[in-house]
C-alpha cells in the first residue's frame, strides 16, 4: 500500500473531482493519473436500491478482460481511511474495498479501490456524470477516455441535488483560498 501513515486510493467515479473527495477526506492529494487493465466502468445501484445522494446509478468497476479504464491515484492519510470506507458504504456492504494494480508512466502501483456488491445496472443522473467528467478534466485523464465518459447516457433526472450545492460551496472556498 504505502508507508504506515498513508495509502494510495484509485478513484474512478465522483471522487475523481478533488473538491468531492476532500469534502470528507481532507488529506487527499493527487499522486498521478493511472490506467486499470481488464476492468470497465459501469453504473448501478446496490441491490437495485435508489441512490438518494445522486438520484441515479453510481460508478463501480467490473472485471472485463481486454478493457481498460482510467482514474486518479490519490495519496491519503490513514486517518481518512474510515471516512472513505464510510463514504463508500463499506459497513452497509454496498462496496467492497479491494487492492488493484494500476499502471502509470511505465510503473505499477498497488492501490485501494472499491467494487459494488450486488450491482443492479442503472444509468447515472446528469449531475453525477457531470461531477465525474469535471474530475476527469481537472486531472487530465486521456481525451478519448473523457469523450467516452461524456457519451454515457444518463437517466435525465432534473430535480435538485443537495450534493451539487455542497460541491459549489467547496469550490468557492477553494477559490477564495487561492485568491488570498
Amino acid at each position: 500500500m504505502e508507508n504506515n501513515c498513508t495509502f494510495l486510493y484509485f478513484a474512478y467515479g465522483s471522487n475523481l473531482l478533488k473538491e468531492r473527495l476532500q469534502l470528507r477526506n481532507p488529506s487527499a492529494m493527487v499522486n498521478c493519473v493511472a490506467m486499470l487493465k481488464d476492468y470497465k466502468l459501469v453504473f448501478g445501484n446496490y441491490k437495485g436500491l435508489a441512490n438518494d445522494r445522486w438520484h441515479g446509478g453510481v460508478a463501480t468497476i467490473e472485471h472485463s478482460p481486454g478493457d481498460e479504464m482510467w482514474g486518479v491515484v490519490w495519496r491519503m492519510n490513514m486517518s481518512d481511511l474510515e471516512s472513505l470506507d464510510s463514504q463508500e458504504n463499506v459497513t452497509l456492504g454496498a462496496y467492497n474495498p479491494v487492492d488493484v494494480s494500476v499502471n502509470t508512466k511505465g510503473q505499477e502501483l498497488n492501490c485501494r479501490t472499491y467494487i459494488m456488491y450486488s450491482c443492479v445496472y442503472a444509468p447515472p443522473s446528469p449531475h453525477y456524470l457531470q461531477v465525474i467528467v469535471m474530475g476527469a478534466e481537472q486531472n487530465g485523464l486521456p481525451r478519448d477516455y473523457q469523450e467516452k465518459l461524456r457519451a454515457i447516457k444518463t437517466n435525465m433526472y432534473e430535480g435538485p441535488l443537495p450534493m451539487m450545492a455542497e460541491l459549489e460551496r467547496a469550490k468557492e472556498k477553494a477559490n477564495h483560498r487561492s485568491d488570498a
